[in-house]
């Protein structure tokens, strides 16, 4: 249960920030850039959502996940994590919330709906089209970031690589989700070609 009475607390004027089992890190450090990266690519998506449309409700569960994605980042792996101990022993203990790959396998399943409907890519794409599918691209690109900050954290820490299974397949899932957006006989301008070397 989260309870927030205090915003501002003073204890990351040090320059550190308190992780979910109350261990304390550097904000500069690989894992907190992850899950702040996390929580950057939710905040455009929020921006997106105002112009979601149908779309409105895959968004809305996107944006649960990557709350699910910034828990599991935030939290190093617990001793007891994998154990199965008896009704009075270590499974009694707090457990944290991990990535499943249930939350992965949903994205595929959306990624081949949509996909199914659209012509197959001939050229690179440049992001833009309606302004949901540019908000859907910028946050596609901060969703890349996050990924490769998490598997650089994950060569220092142990990461749950569902968490960043999961990061990789949104990417994907948020380039064909802007795709299907701009399709042309659904009302979108249709996807912005590039042109290599066109303005030489």
């Amino acid at each position: 249960m989260v309870k927030l009475n205090k915003i501002y607390t003073r204890t990351g004027d040090d320059g550190t920030t308190g992780l979910a089992d109350g261990s304390r890190l550097s904000k500069t450090s690989l894992r907190v850039a992850a899950y702040g990266t996390t929580d950057e690519a939710n905040s455009v998506l929020g921006l997106a959502a105002l112009h979601a449309g149908d779309y409105g409700q895959i968004i809305a569960r996107i944006q649960n996940d990557l709350f699910d994605v910034g828990a599991d980042l935030a939290t190093p792996r617990m001793p007891w994590e994998g154990e199965d101990f008896g009704p009075n022993g270590v499974a009694a203990q707090w457990h944290p919330l991990r990535m499943a790959q249930s939350q992965v396998d949903r994205l595929e399943r959306e990624i081949d709906t949509m996909n199914a409907d659209l012509e197959p890519l001939r050229s690179f794409i440049l992001p833009g089209g309606t302004p949901f599918s540019a908000q859907v691209h910028v946050a596609r690109a901060i969703v890349r970031r996050a990924e490769r900050e998490a598997v650089a954290a994950a060569a220092e820490a142990e990461i749950n690589p569902v968490a960043i299974r999961y990061l990789n397949r949104l990417s994907d899932h948020l380039f064909v989700m802007a795709r299907h957006a701009n399709r042309p006989d659904t009302g979108g301008t249709g996807d912005p070609l590039w042109v290599p070397a066109a303005n030489r």
